[in-house]
């Protein structure tokens, strides 16, 4: 199948723009009353879970399991399961790597999608909901009031997705795959585009990271320096 996708048409704003906006939703419905955010959280967890489940009941029902391809392994995947555990549990670090990763990540995804199959299609359908679905549960976290992120953040985050990346880089290199985009560019139009050849645009892509994370902890430093000098 070949998609039909077409970058920044008027569809594609128009889930861009609704994926900011729902969280936003959620977030003043939570914060006017609180005994809703809890109720919100579970159902963005359900949400997420259970999408993942029809998604490889359905791929692994038409394509069948084909080891080593196919498996959860690129980091949007990892991201779904971090953000389904920081919408259920306060450990800080689970949400703080939720976060990060998944405006950056799952964000990037959006603005630029590596879609195979037409737009009105499942397959296509299913990477708008997941990736959508871990910014909108992520933003409606922070802005709700439910969580915040601390100092240190960026180091802790960055370190740990080079260790994740470090264990799928070594399946890669064992089982000859591309997760995570480690061995090759995408297919389709990304921003690894401009970064050089391979493993150039490595390097390029972890110093892109690494700026993403300190200008998404900018606007916390910000808030936290205006709260105390008031």
């Amino acid at each position: 199948m070949r998609t039909d996708f077409r970058l920044f048409s008027l569809i594609h704003l128009a889930i861009l723009t609704a994926v900011p906006l729902m969280a936003s939703i959620l977030a003043v419905v939570a914060r006017r009353e609180r005994r809703y955010a809890r109720r919100i959280s579970l159902s963005l967890a359900a949400m997420l879970t259970v999408n993942e489940i029809i998604w490889y009941s359905y791929r692994y029902s038409t394509e069948g399991f084909r080891f080593p391809e196919g498996l959860p392994l690129q980091l949007c995947d990892a991201m779904v399961w971090l953000a389904v555990a920081a919408l259920l549990t306060p450990v800080q670090w689970v949400f703080e790597t939720a976060f990060l990763i998944g405006i950056a990540g799952a964000g990037m995804a959006l603005l630029t999608p590596d879609l195979w199959a037409p737009l009105r299609s499942y397959p296509s359908v299913y990477f708008f909901l997941a990736h959508g679905a871990i910014v909108i549960a992520v933003l409606f976290l922070v802005w709700s009031k439910e969580r915040s992120l601390q100092p240190g953040c960026v180091w802790r985050v960055f370190v740990s997705v080079n260790l994740f990346a470090g264990i799928v880089g070594t399946f890669n290199a064992i089982f000859h795959t591309n997760y995570m985009y480690l061995c090759r560019k995408p297919g389709g139009a990304s921003l690894l585009d401009y970064f050089g050849p391979w493993p150039v645009y490595l390097l390029c892509g972890e110093l892109l990271a690494l700026l993403l994370l300190w200008l998404l902890w900018l606007p916390f430093v910000i808030a936290r320096r205006r709260a105390v000098t008031q």
